[in-house]
């Protein structure tokens, strides 16, 4: 029976059943507004709402539900995790057939990824390949330091919104190709914060996570900076287009709110308020995007 402080859950265990339901919830259908805005953002900065229906309802398919469900399934299926996970809170376990639905998932999203434009099909077989190295052993690069950073600064943050802007068909320009490395950065600045509350957890199984490796302190400060770097790049991107920056400064702004206070205060901070401010990160985040897309819109 659901856990009744997730009401949530007890109406979809209602349609589900109580033994698909795991399934569902190792989707993480919580991130899916998030990376919904970040892959549209690039389809909306390239065509703002010129493109059909259709095309796009398939780009979100294959590229959300069935690309991001799947990677967060079969991470989930190989991590077994007992605490909250990022965008699921007192997570059920793993059922026992996860990992072979969530190999579903991703060669349903690499094979349908081809009724699209090629550049968007490439990029997301690309972040399928990037999903079962990320997760899936001998390579397992998120329990390596330093490369669970860089896959998810090229996946996640660089290559959706690029995959969003393929999806058109049209041209990468400059602008887009400057703004997806600014998010490149900035992922490096959201990637430590979902890693900090979960330290008990990747030191329980062994996992050698770019926090475990430098430290909480450092890693914050390593946000901090790439947030910085980020925010050069944002820049440059809206100066190809003759307009101005004005709006990152509100951007900015929310990122320092974030990560100024989470220096200061890191050494006294629970598990919990380290997760509400990978929470307040994702709010920091959607103020970027907006404010891009405010300057960059076509």
């Amino acid at each position: 029976m659901t856990d009744p402080r997730f009401p949530v859950r007890q109406f979809f265990e209602g349609l589900v059943g109580p033994r698909l339901l795991p399934y569902l919830l190792h989707l993480r259908p919580l991130e899916w507004p998030i990376m919904t805005a970040h892959f549209l953002l690039g389809t909306l900065m390239a065509a703002g709402w010129g493109l059909r229906p259709g095309p796009a309802l398939l780009g979100w398919l294959v590229y959300v539900a069935l690309l991001n469900g799947g990677t967060l399934a079969i991470n989930s299926a190989f991590d077994q995790d007992e605490g909250d996970i990022g965008y699921l809170k007192a997570p059920p376990k793993p059922p026992e057939h996860l990992a072979a639905f969530a190999w579903v998932l991703l060669v349903a999203s690499a094979l349908l990824g081809f009724l699209l434009p090629l550049p968007f099909a490439l990029i997301n077989l690309t972040c399928v390949v990037m999903s079962v190295l990320y997760s899936v052993p001998p390579a397992r690069l998120k329990a390596r330091a330093g490369w669970d950073l860089l896959i998810n600064c090229f996946g996640f943050g660089l290559l959706t919104p690029l995959g969003g802007w393929a999806l058109t068909g049209r041209p990468f320009s400059p602008g887009v190709l400057l703004a997806s490395l600014g998010f490149g950065c900035l992922f490096a600045t959201l990637y430590p914060m979902t890693q900090i509350y979960q330290v008990a957890e990747d030191s329980r199984r062994g996992d050698r996570t770019l926090v475990i490796k430098v430290g909480v302190g450092r890693s914050l400060m390593l946000a901090l900076l790439a947030a910085l770097l980020a925010h050069i790049c944002f820049v440059a991107a809206v100066k190809t287009t003759g307009r101005s920056p004005l709006f990152l400064g509100l951007s900015l702004f929310g990122w320092l709110a974030v990560l100024v206070p989470w220096l200061r205060g890191w050494r006294t901070w629970t598990d919990h308020q380290h997760e509400q401010g990978m929470y307040w990160g994702l709010g920091a985040w959607a103020i970027t995007d907006l404010s891009l897309l405010a300057m960059l819109w076509p």
